[in-house]
């Protein structure tokens, strides 16, 4: 199995087996055709007690359940847990068990997802055989697990076609699962079995940690005891007078076999990897070998329950616990947060997160391991100044919670654990952090409602300022439910062709010619209102939407570009802005070069648009993302360029070939007297020094138009020439301008 991988992978093919009776049948139940390639590829050619697997496959819970209905003698199926729907294989294993009736087929459930858990319910009530991870299942384990569910099966079938006690085993099993103590799981075995042979209940049971030590009767304890031994309870095993039973235990223990006397019994009980059990238990007479078949098949189950015990406590941990920290995580917080809000009469309580400041950039830096030591030494921290009523818990990543009384935590007091530095590999080291808190008493939510609105809290104590404390209040929370309201909107127009592009023609300063334009992204609501791109884009980049209306955009200039050459508008260049977001995405020149061959536009004439900080923000990839781009032949441009912090050395390894001045320095031109000192200038003075075309954006006076051209910028853009047009007006303007141009008054 690779990491975060699905797919089970196999290093060796096994030999080919001829078939020596009939098969054991497998039923496959999973949505990934991979899986079901993979598990027969694995098991091609093994055999089980001496017979081959002949594996059936269905690809949903609702074709399995047709299946199951027709096909007899099925002997486990392969269940995946998340398939049509997140909990479809459970509600399978219990059609299997509840509508079925199928109580000897065997479930081995299985699922991708390493985070998800089943109810511990399900696994009682539905006797579902074992549980594990995709990951967990390597050929060898897979072997494994099928031989154990089908040597439970094989049992369990025999038994059904001659003894009625098969349903007292179930019934039994299932009733021991829901034990969780050792003790009352004990106690339930001797009242089990008694029952199960028609015995009064007598007997003891012993236990021990499947350890090294040797077995011997200090180191047993009896963990269920009843009948005459019942004051034995929690005993070591020197207490019982009874020398033979001693001794018939130390040996089942000791040969890991069950011993059947004449008038005593000692069962096996489990010996796997935690707990390992053995039961003693007075008999008027010597079991029988129909009896003991019974017996031997529910101490299998009762392996199975024990192994179970640790199962649910592995669980548990998993579920609640952050492996790293060993704090509660975010699912037992929620938890919590709930517990307290039904409390009646309790005092206030608060919840504050704690997100510390640059840790990704030191993560980056300086490794994962040394930011994990920057965890434990936070956790140790907080877990030792906040005891008792306050919960410290791991929320996810560098993000921590405290939840207990307002009188507890004050606010200066938490922020003045940051005031002091941490031990990190014996050298001390200041870490800040950011707080956003929330009152439980001011908000009706469940506890993962209060986490989303602390979390509101602790954005906008990051938009303060890092080291910020912020407390949610309701305006907060319309904020998010607006932009929420916007990205709904958005993608519902994305989808309904409400998006639309406009363009603004680009102008050549030293003869008015017009070159191209600049494609520009609109959008129009139902009710006909315009949507300023600034309300939108921001949160299409955040939502990642941006990449498919990136894409959308990029192909439909292009269409544009093409169509306005048919009209006779020849070298005209077509300019598309591009965000992060596309191009960091892994798909971005593949897109690139499928929209070049589907609308057929020179490259030549395909100019790519980059803000300065988006260059600046990972200077090495975008440097080869550029390089690759430009060998397809399209040109890139940098936008906004002067708002950023580039430096020239940098600027030359870009190699893009043009500059853009934002339009702020344009505005700032007012008269020739101001040309000397603007940006504006420095910026024409350098894209000229480095051989670069600059244009200008935002021009909207002569006078702006005029000292642009004087201070040597050869393009310019702005409302002095156009406003951004619709297709059908971009077309006539040209035609109004095509023999013209825009004439310039020097």
């Amino acid at each position: 199995m690779s990491e975060g991988n699905d797919e089970i992978l196999f290093c060796d093919e096994p030999p080919d087996t001829p078939p020596s009776g009939p098969n054991w049948r497998v039923l496959i139940v999973d949505d990934e055709i991979d899986v079901h390639q993979t598990t027969v590829f694995a098991m091609r050619g093994l055999e089980v007690l001496g017979r081959t697997i002949e594996f059936l496959h269905a690809y949903s819970a609702a074709e399995a359940c047709r299946l199951l209905a027709t096909e007899k003698d099925i002997a486990v199926a392969l269940l995946d847990v998340v398939m049509e729907e997140v909990d479809a294989g459970l509600s399978l294993a219990r059609t299997i068990r509840d509508t079925l009736g199928l109580h000897e087929l065997r479930i081995v459930l299985r699922t991708g997802q390493p985070g998800y858990a089943p109810e511990m319910d399900v696994i009682r009530d539905y006797d579902i055989n074992d549980y594990k991870t995709k990951s967990d299942l390597t050929r060898i384990k897979l072997y494994t697990t099928l031989t154990a569910a089908i040597r439970s099966y094989n049992q369990l079938h025999i038994i059904a076609a001659s003894r009625r006690g098969l349903d007292l085993i179930v019934r039994g099993s299932a009733k021991l699962m829901a034990e969780r103590g050792i003790n009352e799981f004990a106690s339930g075995v001797i009242t089990q079995i008694t029952g199960l042979l028609g015995l009064p209940p007598e007997g003891l049971i012993i236990a021990r940690r499947n350890d090294a030590e040797p077995v011997n009767a200090d180191n047993l304890r009896i963990v269920a005891a009843a009948g005459r031994y019942a004051g034995l309870l929690n005993q070591p095993l020197t207490r019982v007078d009874d020398a033979d039973a001693r001794a018939l235990l130390l040996r089942c223990l000791s040969e890991e076999s069950s011993v059947f006397g004449a008038r005593h019994t000692a069962l096996l009980l489990g010996a796997g990897a935690g707990m390992v059990m053995a039961a003693y238990l007075d008999s008027a007479q010597p079991i029988g070998g129909t009896d003991r078949l019974l017996i031997e098949v529910f101490c299998s189950n009762i392996a199975v329950c024990l192994e179970n015990l640790d199962l649910f406590s592995q669980l548990s941990v998993s579920a609640y616990v952050d492996p790293l920290l060993k704090l509660p995580n975010r699912t037992r917080l929620m938890q919590e947060i709930d517990h307290r809000k039904r409390k009646v009469g309790a005092e206030e309580e608060t919840l504050i997160l704690i997100d510390l400041d640059h840790f990704s950039e030191t993560n980056e830096a300086l490794g994962h391991q040394y930011g994990d030591r920057i965890l434990r030494a936070v956790g140790a921290r907080l877990r030792e100044s906040f005891t008792g009523s306050v919960m410290v818990a791991r929320v996810h990543g560098d993000t921590f919670g405290l939840l207990g009384p307002v009188s507890r935590l004050p606010q200066q007091n938490v922020a003045d654990l940051f005031q002091e530095p941490f031990d990190i590999d014996n050298a001390e080291q200041m870490i800040s952090a950011t707080f956003g808190c929330v009152r439980l008493d001011e908000l009706t939510g469940d506890g993962a409602e209060i986490i989303k609105c602390a979390s509101i809290a602790l954005k906008r104590a990051k938009a303060n300022g890092r080291g910020s404390f912020a407390r949610y209040d309701r305006d907060m929370g319309t904020e998010v439910q607006e932009r929420v309201r916007l990205l709904r909107n958005l993608r519902n127009a994305f989808q309904h062709d409400r998006l639309f592009l406009n363009y603004q023609p680009q102008i050549d300063l030293s003869n008015g010619r017009i070159i191209g334009a600049e494609a520009l992204i609109r959008w129009k609501t139902e009710s006909g209102e315009l949507v300023p791109p600034d309300s939108f884009i921001a949160i299409a980049e955040y939502s990642g939407l941006i990449v498919d209306i990136g894409q959308w955009v990029l192909r439909n200039a292009c269409f544009r570009q093409i169509s306005l050459e048919k009209a006779g508008f020849t070298n005209f260049r077509m300019a598309v802005n591009v965000s992060i977001a596309q191009f960091r995405h892994p798909q971005f020149l593949d897109m690139l070069e499928q929209a070049l061959a589907d609308t057929g536009i020179n490259p030549a004439l395909l100019e790519l648009e980059i803000t300065e900080s988006m260059a600046m923000l990972e200077p090495d990839y975008v440097i080869g993302v550029i390089h690759k781009v430009k060998t397809l032949g399209i040109s890139v441009a940098v936008d906004d360029f002067g708002t950023g912090f580039s430096s020239l050395s940098y600027l030359q390894r870009l190699a893009v070939d043009r500059l853009k001045i934002d339009r702020g320095f344009v505005n700032a031109i007012r008269s020739p007297a101001q040309t000397t000192e603007c940006i504006a200038q420095t910026v024409i003075q350098l894209g000229r020094n480095l051989g670069l075309t600059v244009i200008a954006e935002g021009v909207e006076t002569e006078t702006q138009a005029r000292l642009l051209k004087q201070m040597g910028c050869h393009e310019a853009q702005g409302y002095l020439f156009a406003h951004p047009l619709d297709s059908s007006e971009l077309v006539r303007w040209l035609e109004q301008h095509r023999d013209s141009g825009c004439p310039l008054n020097d």
